[in-house]
């Protein structure tokens, strides 16, 4: 009897296979899921030639710089399922623009970007209909403000019932 009492209690190799399989499989499992998930989700992306961009870099930055030289003051509005974009000059009068595109994308995924043309709407803004989901947003718009180049502005923000938060 005492040889059964340690053979039930004895860890054989059909024991260790069980525990093998079932570490590697977890293992297994896990990736799967984790690459299922990494080919699904958002590329990582930003532009399709980083050498051929970092060639306008300096010619970039030289315009953002005589842009913020300029003392403008810009005003991003999301309510009522508009989006409305205004500029206001160093003084406070306001910037009339023709026009404004938008490229509005999520920071990371790409299932949501949208590009839409905004319209004068009075006092200098303009504005469009936008249905944008709540959540974090990147809000990109070139704005034709009268100026050799349009006015550039990129803003992350966070909308909640439609509004900004």
């Amino acid at each position: 009897m005492t040889s059964r009492a340690r053979q039930s209690g004895t860890f054989t190799g059909r024991h260790m296979l069980f525990v093998m399989l079932a570490f590697f499989g977890t293992i297994i499992a896990v990736n799967m899921t984790m690459a299922m998930f990494a080919t699904g989700s958002w590329t990582g992306l930003v532009v399709k030639n980083s050498y051929v961009a970092s060639q306008h870099f300096n010619e970039n930055a030289a315009a953002a710089r005589a842009q913020a030289a300029l003392g403008w003051t810009e005003r991003l509005e999301i309510a009522n399922g508009q989006l409305r974009f205004s500029l206001e000059d160093a003084e406070g009068a306001a910037i009339v623009s023709q026009s404004a595109t938008a490229v509005i994308y999520r920071p990371v995924s790409g299932q949501d970007d949208m590009t839409v043309v905004l319209r004068p709407v009075g006092d200098g803004a303009v504005a469009v209909a936008v249905d944008l989901g709540d959540g974090g947003w990147i809000v990109e718009i070139a704005a034709d403000a009268g100026i050799d180049r349009p006015y550039r502005t990129a803003k992350r923000v966070f909308v909640s019932g439609g509004a900004l938060r």
